[in-house]
Order: structure tokens, then C-alpha cells, then sequence
């Protein structure tokens, strides 16, 4: 109890250099702290953001052909997992990269030929103008596609088939179709990169005589699947049914878009490894302002020991103070995290007018700055802070409590 009384008398402003160290130290391991939260809750949030992107526009699951070859009697495999608990709708798809061209401008989109009905009840797409009519040669691009293109609902698109590339012995005819629509999703990836034509348009185009690349399924709980399990296995065992053991393969959509996620937590973990330096420094900061006050405080060691006072109170007196310091400085970077994200997309909106684009959609695909919160990470960074202020503090603390107190009255 003496300990921290003394700790906390220490801690009191007074005019001089001690003061001023001790405020330094306050700020800069509050700065750490929030930097280091700021910087976690941004990578969270990115994760998240992919996550309900991906789960919003690209299927749950996805049925394949084990070998090279397409699958027959998809409206058969439909109905049959369409019959499962816990999936909400399934289509048939074909998936192949064209060329498009309209007015002498080209890119190489990703084509989905699928069919508009079974499509619209698993994704929930949403059109920026025109309608989702692939009938006949209609076709639905993105908003970021058309922009670039300068298409508009109406105009006609040429689409050049991949197969002449892979057949040499076969001229496949590029197909012109007619623009009935144009869907926005908010991320860059889709609006830019993926087109939708009916299935036979599909087929004309990747050289298939029946049936589809794969069948896609949404379901009602896709964070709960975990391959080989549960409704995966269901799935697995009703495609078997349609098509015979081992002749196709089930794949959850955490497999199929592994890398971002692993990217994003490696990204992650080695940021908040660089950050987290930010708070040793301040941390020795910390550090200093003991050296700083036992030095100032030599005198008073001294008498205490000479009163009686053991080693042991006199180091935890100093632990204490170098503690408190840090606890003051996390529980102020905390609050000046939440500060900070809460205001986060005004700050860039506010760069953005000044000129520094720090979060452009061409780059990141998202509209907007995600952020997310984990109360685990900042009982993490704090738990972290303060063991490091801890071990830090022991050794300068160690040595003033160590000192002779006949030694430290001479030098007064």
C-alpha cells in the first residue's frame, strides 16, 4: 500500500524535468497504443468486408467434375441438393474468360453463363440500370465495365471466344450481344471483371456440347462449413447419387477464396508485429523517466532505506510508477483509437479534398474504409503493454531501491 502511495506522490505534476519526461512517456504510449488498434481494427474490418462481398456474390458451395469435362444433368443435381436442409438455391454455371470489344475499346472479362432464373434466387444482384434478361443474346455486365467501355443498356457487345486459341482446327465466330442490363455490387473485382449470358450462349462460347463447368449453391449459414462435414458431406453424397462415386468434387467457398483470407491475416499479424515496436519505444520511454526520478529522488531513497524500508518496497514503489504510466497512457490510446476509427472515413473523405487519395477504389475495390473492433485484440495490446512497461521497469527500479543509504546521503 506504501508502495503505491509513494508511486502515485511521485506521479504528481511539479514543475520540471521529470514532469515533462513523464508526460512524454504518457503520449507516446498512448500513440502506440492507438496506432497499433487503429491499424488491427482496419485489417479486421478488410477481412470482413472480403468475407460479405465474397458470401454475397459468389456461391457457397461449388460442385465440380473431379477430371476435365462438364456436368450433365445439372437440372437433376439442382433439385437434388435444392432438397437439402440448409440450402437456399443452386445453379448451374460456366465460367470461362473472353474478350469483349465495343468500339474499338477491349478488355478480358471473366463470362458466367448460368441460368437467370435459379442465378437471381442465389445472388442478390442489383441493377444500376436496365434488367437481369439474358434471353436470346442478352447479356449484364457490370457498372465499372460499362464505364470503361462507355456502354450503355441497348448497345451491342462483341465477344470473342477463348477456343480459338485452344482449337486450331475449328474457327469459333465471336457472338454479338445486345446489353440488357448493368448490376453494381460495390466492389471493383465483380463490377469490372465478370459478365453474365444464358447457358447456351455460354457453351456456344467455351466450346461445350451439353451442361455446365460446375453447379453453385447457396446456403443459410455459409460461416458454419467446414469441408468433409455437415451439409458439405450431404452435398458430396447427393452429387454421388446424380453421377456416381468420385466423379465429382465439393469445394466450400473458404477454399475456393483461401488466398485473400490468408493474405489479409498475414498482412495482419506482420503490421501489428512492426507496430507493436512502436509501444516498446514507448515503453523504454517509460524506462527513462524512472532513471529520471530515481535520480532526482537519490535523497529520499536513501532515508526510507535508512528508516527501515526493504529493497523489495522500494523496487515495487518504482514498478508501480512506471505502471501506472503505462495504464494511463493505454486507457487514453484506447479512447483515441475508437476516436479515430469513428471519424476514420471523415479524415479520408478530408484528404481525399486536399488532394491525397489514400483509399482509392481502383486499388482496394471497396467503397469504403472497413473497420471492426475486437475486444480480444485490445485486451491483447494492453496485456502486452504493460507486461513489456513491466519487465522493463524491474531492472532501473531494482537498481535505485539497491542503493546504500549511506551513499545515497553522502552524494546529496
Amino acid at each position: 500500500m506504501f508502495s503505491l502511495f509513494l508511486a502515485l506522490k511521485y506521479l504528481r505534476p511539479k514543475r520540471g524535468v521529470a514532469s515533462v519526461v513523464t508526460l512524454l512517456s504518457v503520449l507516446g504510449v498512448t500513440i502506440g497504443v492507438a496506432i497499433v488498434i487503429i491499424v488491427r481494427a482496419v485489417f479486421t474490418g478488410f477481412g470482413d468486408t472480403w468475407e460479405s462481398k465474397i458470401l454475397a456474390f459468389k456461391p457457397h458451395i461449388v460442385v465440380q467434375p473431379a477430371y476435365r469435362g462438364a456436368l450433365g444433368r445439372v437440372d437433376a443435381l439442382c433439385e437434388a441438393v435444392e432438397a437439402l436442409p440448409g440450402v437456399a438455391a443452386a445453379s448451374p454455371s460456366i465460367e470461362t474468360r473472353v474478350l469483349v470489344e465495343f468500339d474499338r475499346r477491349i478488355l478480358a472479362p471473366i463470362l458466367l453463363g448460368v441460368d437467370a432464373a435459379r442465378i437471381q434466387r442465389m445472388l442478390p444482384i442489383r441493377m444500376w440500370r436496365g434488367d437481369f434478361d439474358l434471353s436470346g443474346d442478352g447479356v449484364v455486365i457490370g457498372v465499372d465495365m460499362a464505364r470503361l467501355l462507355g456502354l450503355g443498356v441497348g448497345d451491342e457487345l462483341l465477344v470473342y471466344s477463348p477456343m480459338n486459341l485452344i482449337d486450331k482446327d475449328e474457327i469459333y465466330f465471336p457472338e454479338r450481344l445486345a446489353v440488357r442490363g448493368i448490376y453494381e455490387t460495390g466492389q471493383a473485382e465483380y463490377d469490372g471483371n465478370f459478365v453474365f449470358v444464358s447457358l447456351p450462349v455460354a457453351r456456344d462460347l467455351a466450346g461445350l456440347d451439353f451442361g455446365a463447368n460446375s453447379v453453385s449453391l447457396r446456403v443459410g449459414e455459409p460461416q458454419s462449413l467446414r469441408p468433409g462435414e455437415g451439409l458439405v458431406e450431404a452435398v458430396r453424397r447427393a452429387a454421388e447419387a446424380v453421377y456416381g462415386p468420385n466423379r465429382c468434387r465439393v469445394r466450400t467457398w473458404q477454399e475456393l477464396d483461401s488466398l485473400i483470407f490468408n493474405a489479409v491475416a498475414t498482412e495482419k499479424n506482420m503490421m501489428t508485429l512492426l507496430l507493436i515496436f512502436i509501444s516498446v519505444v514507448a515503453v523504454f520511454c517509460v524506462v527513462n523517466t524512472i532513471i529520471v526520478i530515481t535520480v532526482q529522488k537519490t535523497d529520499e531513497i536513501g532515508l526510507l532505506k535508512s528508516l527501515g524500508f526493504s529493497t523489495s518496497q522500494l523496487t515495487m514503489t518504482f514498478v508501480l510508477y512506471g505502471w501506472v504510466q503505462c495504464l494511463l497512457g493505454t486507457a487514453l490510446g484506447v479512447g483515441l483509437a475508437f476516436l479515430v476509427l469513428h471519424n476514420l472515413q471523415n479524415l479520408v473523405d478530408l484528404l481525399a479534398r486536399l488532394g491525397v487519395e489514400v483509399f482509392p477504389k481502383a486499388v482496394y475495390g471497396l467503397d469504403a474504409l472497413p473497420w471492426r473492433v475486437v475486444p480480444a485484440e485490445i485486451a491483447q495490446v494492453a496485456l502486452l503493454v504493460v507486461l513489456f512497461c513491466a519487465l522493463a521497469s524491474l531492472l532501473p527500479a531494482w537498481r535505485a531501491a539497491a542503493l546504500n543509504p549511506v551513499e545515497a546521503l553522502r552524494k546529496e
